[in-house]
């Protein structure tokens, strides 16, 4: 692609372009702004290089005469790439019968290996993604070994954009943001119902499951982040600002108090279990909290639901003895596995290690990565190795949830912390009548609600399934003559608990079936004078067709079944 850049662009000057997840990018700076017909030119010209088919051929340099070769033919950004690298590391370039470019490789063997591929966008982006430095744009494609292959992944991306969470969720009338709020959705009708469903599911599921559920406090002195570590650890990503009143003292020192927002939970828990005596009979005690928070993510960063400033989790502590640890890890993996099943998501399991900026010692941190996967290789749960990615107080188990097109979303997690336990100088009464410090299980399995609906938006293609949607059922009568049957089936579904809209406008009945199927509701209820005669409905669902008249107590009986939660245990 670069060559064939050159071809249409003589003179561009060429940053970086590395291989990525399902295929490549290269950062250039040309003299204008690259089109859609700029890149059908560079398509045809990347054709001729893969039918010439010329051999990758593989040569090492010296530093010095790497930066004199890259220095005396104006490649600038080449130049500063070299400087970057260790002492010691190998420079290698690559000629492709008579292009030639820095790249450390592996390649294919000959250009004609790369012949199934398609060029995808063209974005802005900044030289090491620095806003001070040069804008560049970068042209992003994909290549696959078989065509067969190509045109499956060229389909995930076509099936991907229809169902845009964000395009979606407007259609769907779920929510909306505005510039004056910015990363903080608005929920409207439809999407607070389907908020307020997971919320009060995820509630309800943990209170079975032993959780005591709490709401604590949004805002916070920083002495709290500073006892924590994420006043050191994470205060880039909150949001913070002076209190509004000053005492004497802090006039008189030139100082002032500084408050912060939540950015997460677990300081909060501490102080409640810190709040009074504990034994160890009451542990494990499990805390949940769907309290709201904030981080200040960058405006630039912000992206639908799943990148937001304002945002709630299915949060939660546990509080346990060492003892204790393999057993509630285990059954927290089977947690997620049951509640992941109720939304037909796959998931990979990750172990991620210690960071290099971490709380604590390392005998502390090799006790907590040995329990996380002593309990992991007991539930017989495969995973891999994820290393240096832990929180800085503590190894985590993460989930990554696969969704209906085979993408990846990092969801749930199980961290193990030793540390701020520590920290805040809890402890609990043991059975030898002696102090002993706990250990703390954090743990999400949606995440953030917001970034979880966000998820299965684009995994149901705004389909939801009947225990989930926010409009089940829409009773539609056929003409003005029906309307009084119609009254009596929104009412008999709504007082089974049903969420139920009614549709007597004087639209023709054809369009009123188009504008359900437009909402992707799961069933439509058609009304007219022979189901006023029958006490009966026509049923059309969403998933399984037309299935004709239907004795109305029939239906409701039918409807709440399938609307029971599938999260429940059996």
């Amino acid at each position: 692609m670069a060559e064939a850049i050159g071809v249409v662009f003589p003179g561009t000057s060429f940053a970086i372009g590395p291989a990525i997840e399902n295929g490549f990018y290269y950062d250039v700076e040309v003299d204008r702004p690259i089109t859609e017909e700029d890149l059908t030119s560079i398509k045809k010209a990347m054709k001729k290089i893969v039918k010439r088919n010329s051999k990758f051929e593989r040569s090492e340099i010296s530093r010095e005469a790497a930066l004199k070769m890259f220095s005396d033919t104006g490649r600038k950004y080449k130049v500063e790439i070299v400087q970057w690298l260790p002492d010691d590391a190998v420079i290698s370039l690559y000629d492709q019968g008579g292009f030639t470019d820095l790249c450390a490789g592996p390649h294919v063997q000959r250009t004609g290996n790369c012949k199934h591929f398609r060029l995808l966008k063209v974005s802005g982006a900044y030289w090491r993604g620095d806003s001070s430095r040069e804008q560049l744009q970068r042209i992003y494609g994909t290549v696959w070994k078989t065509r067969d292959e190509l045109d499956a992944y060229m389909y995930k991306i076509e099936e991907a954009k229809k169902r845009d969470h964000r395009k979606l969720g407007t259609k769907l009338g779920l929510f909306m943001f505005h510039d004056y709020a910015p990363g903080a959705p608005f929920w409207l009708k439809k999407g607070e119902d389907l908020y307020h469903t997971l919320s009060e599911a995820m509630r309800s599921l943990l209170i079975t499951e032993g959780y005591d559920v709490v709401r604590t406090p949004m805002l916070f002195d920083k002495g709290l982040w500073e006892t924590s570590g994420h006043w050191a650890h994470y205060q880039d990503a909150m949001f913070s600002f002076k209190d509004g009143e000053e005492s004497e003292e802090d006039k008189d020192s030139n100082s002032s108090r500084v408050m912060g927002l939540k950015p997460m939970n677990c300081p909060c828990h501490m102080l409640m279990f810190g709040a009074t005596r504990r034994s160890y009979r009451e542990l494990p005690l499990r805390i949940h909290d769907q309290g709201v928070l904030h981080r200040d993510e960058l405006r630039g960063a912000l992206s639908g639901l799943t990148r937001v400033r304002q945002f709630c989790q299915d949060d939660a502590h546990i509080f346990c003895t060492e003892e204790q640890i393999e057993s509630e890890v285990s059954s927290l993996l089977e947690l997620v596995k049951r509640i992941y099943l109720a939304f037909d998501l796959g998931f990979k399991v990750k172990l991620s290690t210690r960071p290099e900026k971490k709380l604590g010692d390392d005998d502390l941190w090799d006790q907590a990565e040995g329990a996380l996967i002593t309990a992991l290789q007991s539930a017989g749960v495969e995973y891999e190795l994820n290393e240096g990615d832990g929180a800085f107080y503590g190894p985590k188990i993460d989930f990554d949830v696969l969704d209906a097109l085979g993408r990846e979303f990092q969801c749930a997690t199980i961290q193990l912390d030793f540390q701020l336990p520590r920290r805040f100088e809890l402890s609990y009464i043991g059975a030898d009548n002696e102090a002993h410090t706990p250990v703390v299980i954090h743990r999400a399995i949606f995440g953030s609600f917001e970034r979880f609906i966000g998820i299965l938006i684009e995994h149901y293609a705004g389909a939801f399934p009947m225990w989930l949607a926010p409009e089940q059922i829409r009773v539609i009568t056929v003409s003005e003559k029906s309307n009084l049957h119609g009254g009596r089936v929104r009412d008999a579904l709504t007082n089974a608990g049903m969420k139920v809209s009614v549709d007597m406008g004087d639209d023709k009945i054809g369009r009123k079936i188009r504008e359900c199927h437009g909402q992707r509701l799961p069933y439509m209820a058609i009304v007219g004078e022979r189901e006023q005669e029958e006490n009966t409905v026509s049923i059309r669902s969403r998933d399984h067709g037309d299935l004709g008249s239907i004795p109305l107590d029939e239906f409701v009986a039918r409807v709440v079944e399938e609307s029971k939660l599938p999260m429940t245990k059996e």
